[in-house]
């Protein structure tokens, strides 16, 4: 009798998100909040000049645009399966780690909290994915679990085209510095996120400026 063929196991879902329904909520409860105001005042606007009809136009065309956002946000997922990141929107969209065509580190500050993101672009047209890695607030904030960090730099090495190695040492020297027990100030994604000048929304950090902070360490 022969045995039918063993079924291969499909690769481990390993979410490079924090899963934090509450924070999601609040987070939309906000948002709908602040869209509520926001339309309402101009429609508010509209409606003393056109009337009752044309300020309720103009506050569901201002609306409409936000809540698309908001619904977007709060949908958004990343996680990583075997080489692929996949991010969800209103749809699913995949991005190969080993065959990215760029890899950029990008630290954004938004109201005194900074995030350390790695940005991939597959080099195909919108094909891009956001992998946020850390967010600090002063002295303290939280990081990407190590059990995704490593998986991170264990598919980020292969990617030859990007110099995915430079990121992968990045992200190893996150490991040791996790595992030594150094404070979040003295981690390199910390260091990273404070480097970034003030001021600016959105400070990109290209593979060659990586690299250099990736030497200067330890």
């Amino acid at each position: 009798m022969s045995e039918e063929p063993a079924t291969p196991a499909e690769p481990e879902r390993i979410p490079l998100y924090r899963p934090d329904r509450r924070t999601k909520r609040r987070r939309g409860c906000s948002g709908l909040v602040g869209i509520v105001l926001f339309a309402a005042a101009f429609g508010g606007i509209a409606g003393l000049i056109g009337g009752q009809v044309p300020g309720l136009v103009v506050a569901a065309v201002v609306a409409l645009p936000l809540v698309y956002v908001v619904g977007y946000n709060l949908r958004r997922e990343v996680w990583l399966e075997g080489k692929t990141v996949r991010v969800r929107g209103w749809k699913v969209r995949t991005v190969d780690l080993v065959a990215a065509r760029r890899l950029d580190l990008l630290v954004t500050d938004v109201r005194g909290s900074r995030t350390v993101s790695l940005l991939v672009n597959s080099g195909e047209r919108g094909k891009t994915a956001k992998i946020d890695l850390a967010v600090y607030a002063g002295t303290g904030g939280h990081e990407l679990g190590v059990l995704a960090l490593r998986r991170l730099a264990d598919t980020l090495v292969n990617n030859i085209e990007a110099n995915g190695m430079v990121f992968a040492e990045l992200l190893v020297a996150q490991l040791r510095s996790e595992a030594r027990g150094d404070a979040a100030a003295d981690r390199p994604l910390y260091r990273l996120a404070s480097a970034a000048p003030g001021g600016k929304l959105a400070q990109r950090f290209t593979m060659e400026a990586v690299s250099r902070f990736v030497a200067s360490l330890d």
